[in-house]
């Protein structure tokens, strides 16, 4: 039984270098999930990887079925996961292409279907979700960007929003006095999804751009994209020392 996955968010819709052993079509009672789930081994250890918005990238955020995605992973026998996410910033401790492990999210999206617990029920199902984050996975993460010599920015608060569009300047003026550090637009509801299954979820949020009015230029997919290279380059050295084992 596979043990470990990683989501993969925009700029990772393939694992480079992952040894792929087979890929599997799995259909779940929620509808399809983004993509086939692809099993390979990765630097000598066994991996499932998910594109969370498709092997093309044709998802957007709003549209992508969380509870597919989640459900099929847990089917085939995982039980601890790494979303990888793009992500803009309002703290200036983590200018684009920083690399941040957050420990806390604030959820603004709206509509999406956020909850395996809602029919068939024989009592009212609730989660503890104080700590949205598996911290045993977050320390891992963290040991192994140690070993890479990448400084990786251990605890944020995620504002997850809604999408596809990037928020406004006073959205964002907002988020900062709720105590938001970064904002995307895929951390919800697949971190209590996550939880709702027992899985160990931790998040590795890739900074993409400074947040609506807090640059002087322009927010442009052609600087997104340039601050992901970085970024990305980062999360595959801390994906090479990443150390399964305890």
């Amino acid at each position: 039984m596979t043990k470990f996955a990683i989501i993969g968010g925009s700029g990772i819709t393939r694992l480079e270098g992952l040894e792929i052993v087979r890929r599997e079509v799995v259909h779940t009672p929620f509808g399809e999930p983004s993509a086939p789930l692809t099993h390979g081994t990765y630097n000598g250890q066994s991996f499932v990887f998910l594109p969370r918005h498709g092997a093309a990238h044709t998802i957007p955020p709003h549209k992508v079925n969380y509870r597919a995605n989640l459900w099929a992973l847990h089917h085939v026998g995982v039980v601890s996961v790494l979303a990888i996410a793009a992500v803009g910033s309002m703290n200036e401790a983590m200018p684009p292409g920083s690399v941040v492990l957050p420990d806390q999210i604030i959820d603004y999206t709206y509509g999406r279907e956020n909850t395996f617990f809602e029919n068939g029920l024989s009592q009212v199902t609730h989660i503890d979700f104080t700590e949205p984050y598996c911290n045993r996975l977050r320390e891992v993460l963290r040991i192994s960007a140690e070993n890479a010599a990448i400084q990786a920015v251990d605890g944020a608060t995620y504002g997850a929003t809604q999408g596809p569009r990037l928020e406004s300047a006073m959205e964002i003026r907002r988020m900062t006095r709720d105590g938001c550090d970064l904002v995307g637009m895929t951390g919800m509801p697949e971190a209590a999804l996550a939880r709702e299954l027992d899985i160990c979820y931790a998040c590795c949020a890739v900074v993409a751009n400074w947040a609506a009015g807090l640059s002087s230029s322009p927010i442009t997919m052609d600087a997104i994209e340039k601050s992901l290279i970085e970024g990305m380059e980062k999360v595959y050295k801390l994906l090479s020392k990443l150390d399964l084992s305890n």
